[in-house]
């Protein structure tokens, strides 16, 4: 997946602070959060990208999304808004996951299958593979019929 260079320098500068104030796993779960929510959620996607709506409009529907996260999860989504980035939100999100996750080594992996899979045959596919660390992984699977 491409990601923008906006995306990468937000995350790049989020994951800086997080490390320097020792809260990178919490922000990393609310982060998850945010990718989960703005994936799931076409009205919220449509609303912040919608350019006639006023900065502080979104920004006040954000907050409110957003309040039980914490003060950096927050300011970060509300400094995205204030420069006029909201359509890149996710991305900023899903590449400070990203990075995250190379730091721990974390391996992620795509399964590709024509039919849903059970938990166990999709562990003995992962405990079968060589090239899997089965210790530490990401794993998306992906039906096509």
């Amino acid at each position: 997946m491409l990601t923008s260079k906006v995306a990468k320098r937000y995350a790049q500068g989020l994951l800086d602070f997080t490390q320097e104030s020792g809260n990178t796993e919490s922000v990393f779960a609310e982060m998850k959060d945010v990718v989960k929510i703005m994936s799931e959620s076409k009205e919220l996607n449509q609303f912040l990208n919608t350019p006639f709506i006023d900065a502080r409009k979104k920004d006040a529907v954000a907050l409110e999304i957003f309040k039980n996260f914490s003060s950096v999860s927050q300011n970060i989504i509300r400094l995205v808004i204030r420069q006029g980035r909201e359509s890149q939100l996710k991305n900023i999100a899903q590449e400070f996951i990203n990075k995250v996750e190379d730091i721990k080594g974390t391996q992620r992996i795509s399964l590709v299958t024509a039919t849903k899979l059970s938990e166990q045959n999709i562990q003995k596919i992962i405990a079968d593979s060589n090239m899997i660390n089965v210790s530490n992984y990401d794993l998306e699977t992906i039906i096509k019929p």
